[in-house]
């Protein structure tokens, strides 16, 4: 028995050693990425909504506000606040919404740690979160602008409180490095884990029956796990590298990466206090769909 376990040991040290090295040092340049632009972009980023919103482009004005969202390094309970204050200040709900729904599916940290994933993936993740940001922004504009709707609820929100207020830049990045390494590091160290066992003790025709391109069945499969599994972006990584390595679909892969996020559980809680319950089913209905839709749509193509 002892020697049983001993080599199961040995495996999965092994499968995890390959995983980690293959992921660790996408995971650090995203880490320095992210934390730089935390320190000393993000109010030059977040000012850029205020400096759009004074040119007046209209609908037309949801493109950059999405793109802007994604740029953002900010949560979801540090962007909720922000985009309160930029409602106070008169921007409109469908370039709140477009810029919201980019920050939620992709950040700059999370686009690096999605290389590990290939430039193909890469590119599909980028330019359906783009899409996602801007279709939600649309549906806002013409369901609710255009009727004199409003569509959030912003109520008893004041600006996030800033953390990064050290005299000394060099000690502002180094500690919002090691916050971001508290953060991030043990769900990183348990998707490798995850994947390592998953190469030990799942066989890989498993794989390719749950996310192979099986006439749509693996894309809503991969949509279906994205909502329990999602819990923090680096930490899906390391399992959506060995699904795409074991036959899973970019399709399936798409739908994964735009259902995680968006129902990601502690997003949940910030939008169901700004949208109110109507709204809020209907974001989940819009987020599920367009997964589905994206992931099929991919496979069509790939």
């Amino acid at each position: 028995m002892i020697d049983i376990l001993w080599r199961e040991v040995i495996y999965l040290s092994y499968f995890f050693s390959v995983q980690f090295s293959q992921i660790v040092v996408y995971w650090a340049i995203g880490i320095l990425i992210g934390s730089t632009i935390s320190v000393f972009g993000k109010e030059r980023i977040h000012k850029s909504i205020q400096t759009l919103h004074k040119k007046n482009m209209g609908v037309l004005g949801i493109v950059p506000a999405c793109a802007i969202g994604i740029a953002s390094p900010l949560c979801m309970y540090g962007t909720v606040p922000i985009v309160a204050s930029f409602s106070q200040k008169g921007v409109k709900d469908a370039w709140l919404a477009a810029f919201m729904m980019g920050s939620i599916l992709l950040n700059p940290q999370l686009i690096m740690y999605s290389a590990a994933l290939g430039p193909v993936a890469l590119s599909i993740r980028i330019i359906s979160c783009l899409i996602c940001g801007i279709a939600a922004g649309l549906c806002v504009h013409f369901f609710y602008a255009r009727r004199n709707k409003d569509f959030f609820k912003f109520s008893g929100f004041a600006e996030p409180e800033n953390r990064d207020i050290d005299p000394n830049r060099l000690i502002r990045l180094l500690k919002n490095i090691w916050r971001n390494i508290k953060i991030t590091a043990p769900f990183l160290l348990i998707g490798v884990l995850l994947s390592a066992m998953f190469q030990r003790y799942v066989p890989e025709d498993i794989v390719v029956r749950m996310f192979g391109n099986n006439r749509g069945f693996g894309v809503l499969m991969a949509a279906s796990i994205g909502v329990p599994m999602y819990v923090c972006g680096g930490g899906t990584i390391p399992l959506l590298q060995y699904w795409l390595g074991g036959g899973m679909s970019m399709g399936s892969a798409t739908a994964f990466m735009i259902t995680g996020p968006a129902t990601k559980i502690t997003n949940l809680g910030a939008l169901k206090i700004v949208l109110g319950m109507k709204n809020f089913v209907l974001y989940l209905l819009f987020s599920i769909a367009f997964a589905l839709i994206a992931g099929l749509l991919v496979d069509l193509v790939i």
